[in-house]
């Protein structure tokens, strides 16, 4: 399983953590809500995403299998900075903020290891605005496919053509021709919510 934590942290994860399921579409928390908890997700996957003042919903990330999520918060002990939602069934392992500290302090490299996972998440925000306003969709779609096949074990995406347009800053018809257009090239399959990477070889020729 990818992810930030390794193989005996998750199982001290586990141990001390409360089992969670939630449905497609279900939020998982909404922004501006207190910081309850601390999710590590073993199954299914979950958009990031913010609403701007025009009420335009932009999305940040797509956490999945192996993935923390909710940690800044719980770091920081502010309000969630983004709505997170199942976009398909989802498993995870909560842990309270004063769990979640503790468990820092028995597993001390984690938390130099999500700090580099913290930094890394800025950077892609930044990459993400810079190419909202630059390249063709074809390339952001592509570098988004690409990102998220070097990050997880399941090179697959359970968003819907919005979700993923939301998400590369584009309109859902230059969405869906960009889309078919790697379809064509065979790098990806669509399926119903969901996008298959094929051949990342290919993808990164577009990104």
């Amino acid at each position: 399983m990818a992810g930030v934590l390794t193989a005996e942290e998750w199982a001290a994860w586990e141990a001390a953590g409360r089992p969670v399921r939630y449905r497609r579409g279900e939020v998982l928390f909404h922004e501006g809500d207190r910081p309850d908890r601390v999710l590590a997700l073993r199954e299914g996957q979950v958009k990031v995403a913010v609403t701007t003042p025009s009420g335009r919903e932009l999305v940040l990330a797509v956490k999945g299998a192996g993935e923390l999520l909710g940690e800044l918060a719980a770091l920081d002990g502010r309000p969630r900075s983004a709505t997170a939602t199942a976009v398909e069934p989802v498993e995870a392992l909560a842990l309270a903020p004063s769990a979640f500290d503790a468990f820092l302090d028995e597993h001390p490299r984690l938390a130099v290891r999500l700090l580099r996972a913290l930094a890394g998440q800025v950077r892609d925000s930044d990459d993400q605005q810079v190419e909202r306003g630059t390249g063709d969709v074809v390339t952001r779609v592509a570098r988004r496919l690409s990102q998220l096949a070097a990050h997880s074990d399941r090179p697959e995406l359970a968003l819907t053509q919005d979700d993923l347009a939301a998400w590369v800053g584009a309109t859902r018809e230059a969405t869906n021709r960009a889309l078919a257009a790697l379809r064509a090239d065979g790098c990806i399959a669509t399926e119903r919510r969901r996008i298959v990477v094929l051949d990342v070889g290919r993808l990164g020729r577009f990104g």
